[in-house]
């Protein structure tokens, strides 16, 4: 099984990431997937408790008008807390590399689950073996397009 890196390098290259957005915005933290990789997105959710807007920057790939990202914390046990936000609030808004765009947020099920999964496969080669070390499925996430 390959090795993940620490947990403090995990949480140390996320908050790298959010100051990167900070000071250099979209142009340096965020990018859109190519045919063999995915890109990165900003993610705003409403807090379940708080009711603030929070945000996360994440990977996904396209599917037709959809975003898509793994509910995943790192690999670690967790549920991420933008997931548990957005089960209490799916809407959403995503900040793609091309521009802001409002979202509706849910779990793939079934069949799209798998082909989704599967895609992701393609991108991640040693998915299964990281998801592996969660006690609970990690959930595929569908962020369809929704109007204003």
């Amino acid at each position: 099984m390959r090795r993940l890196p620490p947990r403090w390098f995990i949480r140390t290259a996320w908050a790298v990431h959010r100051a990167l957005y900070r000071f250099g915005g979209a142009r340096f933290s965020l990018n859109q997937p190519k045919p063999q990789s995915y890109g990165h997105f900003r993610l705003t959710t409403i807090g379940r408790r708080s009711g603030q807007p929070r945000s996360v920057i994440l990977g996904y790939f396209e599917d037709g008008d959809n975003v898509v990202t793994l509910a995943m914390n790192g690999w670690g046990a967790p549920e991420p807390a933008w997931w548990l936000n957005l089960q209490a609030h799916p809407d959403a808004e995503v900040e793609l590399a091309d521009g802001p765009r409002p979202v509706h947020g849910r779990a793939a099920v079934g069949d799209e689950r798998d082909r989704l999964w599967d895609r992701w496969r393609q991108l991640d080669d040693s998915l299964d073996e990281h998801a592996a070390r969660r006690p609970t499925p990690t959930a595929v996430v569908v962020l369809e397009r929704r109007t204003a």
